[in-house]
């Protein structure tokens, strides 16, 4: 992440406010640069929009070589933060359906032309479709999960955006790190995301890029004690890795069973041997009265 990237994401927020009216609609601005990424250079839905925005992000952040380059430093997983973008921005609005926006979003319009269009000179992806296909696991996030992940990188973005490099002076950005912070910890504290491979991974990329940004602020003459340090992400054994008690009782129920199995073999084995030595010993006692009755006879 760096000031370049979250300004394309600024230039988004100015004509597309995440925020609904108060009577739950959006307050697109109209007539603007996004038009020319729909059809007709014009976009006249809210979806339309929408869609404006993300392939405006992706042409952006992943439309040549220089771009993946110079913007994106040539991180894959920047398309992440637009997927996190899209997502919110389509749960504004209520799901109808069994589907989530995002899902209805991706079979009617990423699965067009536009984001299947192949991109010349790079090697990393095919296409904007490529990337997307790449981080499926959020057509079937929270809706929660998601606002508190964008709510996280949004904090980022100001603070990058609002921080004068060369003044050594960031407006907000004490401000901004205090409520990252709080919100870091409260999704550390979620086992939902904790034990999820995936929320984990996207936990520890922002982690890494608050950090990232706490060394670039210090850096350039920033105050080391406006940027609070965060713990590390917790380990959570996942529902895979934990043995339930239904696993443990089934197991220590078959060692039990082995164990008496052994028990029952030996009570056999015990049985039959000492069967043996007394049918032994009474052939021995018959042998011996009979040598007597021999003895007594010849005398």
């Amino acid at each position: 992440m760096n000031k370049k990237l979250c300004e394309k994401f600024m230039n988004v927020w100015e004509f597309l406010p995440d925020e609904l009216t108060s009577d739950k609609k959006y307050q697109f601005k109209t007539g603007n640069f996004l038009d020319s990424y729909c059809d007709g250079n014009s976009c006249d839905s809210d979806i339309e929009k929408i869609n404006g925005g993300c392939l405006y992000l992706f042409n952006q952040l992943f439309g040549s070589s220089d771009l993946f380059k110079s913007v994106a430093n040539s991180n894959i997983n920047i398309v992440e933060y637009i997927m996190i973008w899209l997502s919110y921005m389509l749960n504004l609005k209520e799901q109808s359906g069994n589907n989530s926006n995002l899902q209805y979003f991706y079979s009617t319009t990423i699965n067009n032309n536009r984001y299947k269009n192949s991109i010349g000179g790079v090697t990393e992806y095919k296409n904007y479709k490529d990337l997307i296909d790449q981080k499926t696991y959020f057509l079937d996030m929270d809706k929660k999960i998601i606002s508190n992940f964008y709510e996280a990188f949004k904090l980022l973005c100001e603070m990058y955006t609002n921080f004068v490099e060369n003044k050594s002076y960031c407006s907000n950005c004490s401000q901004n790190a205090n409520k990252f912070v709080n919100k870091y910890n409260e999704m550390n504290q979620n086992s939902v995301i904790t034990s999820n491979n995936s929320y984990k991974q996207l936990l520890s990329t922002l982690s890494n890029e608050y950090n990232n940004f706490k060394n670039y602020y210090t850096s350039k003459g920033g105050n080391s004690k406006d940027i609070p340090s965060i713990s590390s992400i917790e380990k959570i054994q996942s529902s895979e890795d934990t043995p339930s008690s239904s696993s443990i009782t089934s197991k220590l129920f078959t060692v039990l069973s082995i164990f008496g199995a052994i028990a029952f073999f030996w009570g056999i084995s015990y049985k039959y041997s000492l069967f043996g030595f007394r049918k032994r010993f009474k052939k021995q006692q018959i042998r011996e009265k009979i040598k007597n009755i021999k003895k007594r006879m010849n005398h």
